[in-house]
């Protein structure tokens, strides 16, 4: 690193409109979609398009809550912030390094991903090695300034979003054509043992896969404190990304499932030891014949990993410079170069994604599945301590006799809806043997940020 002199101060608001849609909607498309809609298959079948589209209302009703605090106070490490203002420091110090280390999980998640579309094309190199490369990279742009954060991510999900598109219309053309062959048609999401052939339980059962997915969307929370506009760009960015991704998941999925029979499309996906061994989208069309479709898709789904491993990189140095700024994390951490980059924020969730190299090479079969499941524990801390900071927040604010102008939808139901789906998911992962393990692990990582933080305040001498 060069001997750029570091100092205390503010962050640049060098993000503009096209930035922060774009990191929204490339928050949500990523592995969850690629690779692991592969694990929702297998348990839901066609009916995982249902899934999504509950998954994504939940969302959406979260992600409107936190945008309405976001609209009437802009600030760096977004929800952290108001669980500490409006509920307890304790929650706030909770939210806060939670979701730091559910972005460092992640990012582990997604390099393990970019390992596997790496092995599509060269099936000898081990996932940890390109793993360790990638992350080099993707650091090293994170630490020119947020502009060029916001130009390469702006350029990733262009990418996704154009290949979706194409993936559709491809899908489309197939169907309606007959180019796809006898068994592309419609029929498909229904005839191989219906909609539910493992019954209603069974696409209960992949909702658990399925939050995984749409962990990402409250980035647009955290790009707050670098929008050149936050109270119209936030709005905004909020309710275009659920029409988004209502059309790209379910458009991509339903098209996929018509063009082949779920079931063959599973045998073939399960054929390797490793259920995420590839993804369902590139399989499918190498399996219709379409090889150059396949390549084409597998740079596009490596491009999407990184995408999100790239935001992840970008989101995680911010929230410790939120930290840093409300006490709850070591003051050096509120650091920036000359260019308004938090460096030492940044390298500090690079030593910890790190680990991730270090797993890949222990456990390369099962890698992915241990950190997507820890992903979603994380989650559900998160996604509840929106909720409920979400509550208190609307109280102050109706005693201080203060009207937000971008209201959540439903308040407070939907609150509540959104706590009951989040206590669902953590039932349904305690009834799964592989994902039971990071749900024991809540109430000890609860209690250890509490140590953390009595630990802290004794050091303050509050």
């Amino acid at each position: 690193m060069s001997h750029d002199r570091l100092h205390t101060g503010p962050l640049q608001r060098g993000l503009k409109n096209r930035h922060i849609q774009l990191i929204a909607l490339g928050g949500a498309i990523g592995t969850g979609l690629f690779l692991g809609s592969a694990g929702v298959l297998r348990s839901a079948g066609p009916s995982m398009i249902l899934g999504y589209a509950i998954g994504g209302l939940i969302a959406f009703l979260i992600m409107r809550q936190l945008g309405e605090m976001i609209v009437e106070e802009p600030v760096a490490g977004s929800f952290s912030h108001f669980a500490h203002a409006y509920w307890s420091p304790y929650a706030g110090f909770l939210s806060g390094w939670n979701y730091w280390v559910l972005y460092v999980l992640v990012g582990m998640a997604e390099l393990t991903a970019v390992g596997k579309y790496v092995q599509f094309w060269w099936p000898e190199v081990p996932t940890w090695a390109t793993a360790a490369v990638f992350f080099l990279l993707i650091n090293a742009i994170n630490l020119v300034n947020v502009r060029t954060f916001g130009e390469t991510e702006f350029w990733f999900a262009i990418i996704k979003v154009v290949a979706i598109v194409g993936m559709i219309a491809l899908g489309l053309y197939l169907l309606l054509s007959g180019a796809g062959g006898e068994q592309a048609s419609v029929s498909n999401l229904w005839a191989h043992g219906g909609f539910f052939p493992n019954g209603i339980s069974g696409m209960v059962m992949a909702l658990a896969i399925i939050m995984f997915s749409f962990g990402g969307l409250e980035l647009v929370g955290i790009t707050a404190a670098e929008a050149s506009d936050p109270k119209t760009v936030i709005p905004k960015a909020i309710n275009q990304v659920v029409y988004r991704i209502l059309i790209f998941y379910i458009g991509a999925l339903s098209v996929l499932l018509a063009l082949y029979p779920w079931d063959s499309l599973l045998a073939t996906l399960g054929s390797a030891e490793d259920p995420y061994s590839g993804s369902p989208f590139v399989q499918i069309f190498s399996l219709i014949g379409s090889d150059t479709a396949a390549h084409v898709l597998n740079f596009v789904v490596l491009t999407a990993a990184l995408s999100v491993y790239n935001s992840g990189v970008y989101c995680n140095s911010r929230m410790l410079y939120g930290l840093a700024e409300q006490g709850d994390a070591p003051q050096a951490l509120t650091k920036v170069n000359r260019r308004g980059v938090p460096v030492l924020a940044i390298g500090v969730s690079a030593v910890m994604t790190m680990l991730c190299v270090l797993v890949n090479y222990l456990l390369p079969q099962s890698a992915l599945e241990l950190l997507m499941s820890l992903v979603v524990a994380a989650l559900l801390i998160n996604w509840a301590m929106i909720s409920l900071a979400h509550l208190r927040f609307r109280r102050v604010m109706v005693g201080r006799g203060i009207d937000p102008t971008f209201k959540a939808f439903w308040h407070p139901f939907s609150n509540y809806l959104c706590l009951a789906f989040v206590a669902l998911i953590a039932a349904i992962m305690l009834a799964m043997p592989g994902l039971r393990v990071s749900i024991v692990a809540i109430p000890f990582w609860i209690l250890f940020i509490w140590g953390c933080f009595r630990l802290r305040r004794s050091f303050r001498g509050h």
